[in-house]
Order: structure tokens, then sequence, then C-alpha cells
């Protein structure tokens, strides 16, 4: 059976895809830590749009947890014709105050988790000249960020990662996608490493969307076959304006932009 697996599917924008693709019949493996969320939510799928739902308990926060999800594909027998890398989390503060472990974990989860579940999904794609993987990046993508650094360079090498990616499987038939979402109204800010003041600041006056909107566009980028997309017209703007102006130029004056409203 061929099926739709997302991570961090239980909340934000996972969990608004993991509804999108049910209703365009995707069976789905949805892959989060909650397994009662995860229970619920596969049982409200399966029983509204007569799917195939299925979930996989797992921690992307530790190094062999992307192993541990390929196995337990293979033991449930399922086929994974899209991957979406959607787990991510994130940090505010000044980095030389922010928890070590906690900004390992960043990296973990957002580059090395997504790396190793692309490099064990994307053989079985590649032998079938079939499959979609679509890596979550961010508008952090694009520039180098104060106060939220090891952020931004994970979703910097994400759009890295991914673009070459996508080359590489042109060959293959496979489709590859970067995907970057601006500030979307979920839990990401409400964690003890983003719910401070630095974090406020941060995302003080920020366009947001819903989950729903970015899913919305993400499986719409998907369906034409696109390589690349920045999820709303304002976001995508931006990213075009900041490509022009060089990396260290952006970081100094966002640096100081945010001290100044801190107060510092």
């Amino acid at each position: 059976m061929k099926v739709t697996l997302i991570t961090g599917a239980t909340s934000g924008i996972g969990e608004a895809l993991a509804y999108q693709f049910a209703e365009k019949k995707q069976n789905l493996l949805l892959v989060a830590r909650n397994e009662q969320k995860l229970q619920h939510l596969c049982h409200v799928l399966a029983d509204k749009h007569k799917i195939g739902t299925d979930y996989i308990v797992a921690d992307l926060s530790k190094p062999d947890t992307p192993n541990f999800i390929y196995q337990e594909s293979k033991k449930k027998n399922v086929f994974v014709d899209i991957l979406v890398n959607n787990a991510g989390v994130g940090s505010s503060g000044e980095f030389v105050k922010n928890n070590l472990q906690s900004e390992l974990e960043i990296l973990q989860i957002n580059n090395a988790s997504m790396v190793a579940l692309c490099h064990l999904f994307l053989p079985d794609m590649v032998s079938n000249k079939n499959g979609s993987i679509i890596n979550v990046g961010s508008m952090a993508s694009f520039f180098p960020s104060p106060y939220m650094s090891v952020y931004a360079a994970s979703k910097m090498f994400v759009l890295s990662f991914t673009q070459a990616l996508t080359e590489e499987c042109r060959p293959y038939s496979v489709k590859v996608m970067l995907f970057c979402p601006g500030l979307t109204t979920s839990n990401f800010m409400n964690t003890p490493a983003n719910n401070n003041e630095w974090g406020k600041v941060l995302t003080a006056g920020a366009k947001t969307q819903t989950p729903k909107q970015v899913a919305t566009e993400m499986i719409y980028a998907l369906e034409k076959k696109k390589a690349f997309h920045v999820s709303g017209r304002m976001n995508a703007l931006s990213a075009k304006v900041v490509a022009l102006i060089p990396n260290t130029t952006i970081a100094k004056q966002f640096a100081k932009s945010k001290r100044k409203q801190m107060g510092i």
C-alpha cells in the first residue's frame, strides 16, 4: 500500500497536512511523539475519509529514530510514496545563554534526522522510479538570524541540501521540493525555548498564515511538481528582496533592530 509519511503530524502544519491529504484519499503513515494524539487523528481520518491510516510513535531528537521509523514502515508493508519532513524545532535568545543540549537537538531534528529519513526512503523511490520528498524549510532559510542563530542555520542547511538533492533525483523521476513557510499560527513559538521575551520580539509584527493555509499551498505546489515554493505572497516577495542584500548586512541590521526593541 502506498502511503504519505508526515513527521510532526499531530499539530500545526503537520496536522493540517494530514487532514488535507486525507481529503484527497491519500493513505497516511503519521509520525509524532504523542501516541494518544496519533491514535485519535488516525481514527478520525480513517473513519471520515475511508482511507488507510497508521502511525509510528517516535522522537526525532534521538539519532537512531530515523532507522526505527524506516524499519517500522517495512513491518507495516507500506511503500512511502510521499515523504514530508515537516518536524522542526527552534529557539530564541542569545546563543551563549541558551541550553546547549536543546540547541544540539535542533540540529538533530531539523537536519540529521531529515537527512537520514531521505537517505533511508530514497532508494525505494529510486528503484520504483516514483516518489516525492518535501523538506520543510523556513523564511529563516534565506538569511542569518541573530537571536535564533542555530534555528536559522539549520534551515539554511535544509535549503542547500534540498536544492542539491532535487537535481540528483531528477534522473530517477523522484520529485524533491523545498517548501518554505513563514511564521505560522501553531505551537512552534509556545515551547520553553521560544516562549520568552526574545521570542516575542523576534515575531512582533510578523505576518502569519494558518496551518491550513500553509498546508493548502504545500499540496498545490506538490501537485504542480514545483521544486521550490515559498508560502504566502508577502513571504515570497521578501525572499526575493533579501536575496539582493548581503547576508552580513542583514544580520547586522536585524541584530541592531532586535536589541533596540529589547532595550539593550
